[in-house]
């Protein structure tokens, strides 16, 4: 199983997300941004080390906001979604093909990876739950 982290950030009512480059599994589809665990890191800092990497900012790691485990035809993930802020800088393309910010409305419009089909879901239900 691959530990994976991602950050859930939001400016007021919308929240960001990333496109798969298109040479990457799962091409072209929107992700949450985050990457691999690697050995030795705690979630939070492999979380701090991918933004920096993918997006050029410096992230505030908050608490989790869900933790899911997919099976893919090719891998079994473990993801874990952070709440997060962006300390520092303004998201780049350093790695994704596009980047946005939606709203929770706006989520059928977009493609997800399959992982994260359940985070949007729950989105989905905070927002009818008020």
């Amino acid at each position: 199983m691959v530990e994976v982290v991602a950050a859930l950030i939001w400016d007021k009512d919308r929240f960001m997300i990333c496109q798969r480059p298109a040479h990457k599994a799962r091409g072209l589809l929107w992700e949450f941004v985050g990457g691999k665990v690697e050995p030795g890191e705690t979630k939070e800092q492999a979380l701090v080390r991918e933004c920096r990497e993918e997006l050029a900012v410096t992230l505030n790691v908050g608490d989790v906001f869900m933790d899911v485990t997919h099976e893919y035809p090719d891998l079994t993930v473990h993801l874990t979604l952070f709440h997060a802020a962006i300390r520092e800088g303004v998201p780049q393309k350093l790695e994704h093909n596009d980047i946005r910010w939606i709203t929770v409305s706006e989520i059928g419009q977009y493609e997800f990876c399959p992982a994260d089909e359940v985070i949007l879901e729950r989105l989905k239900q905070m927002r009818k739950d008020g």
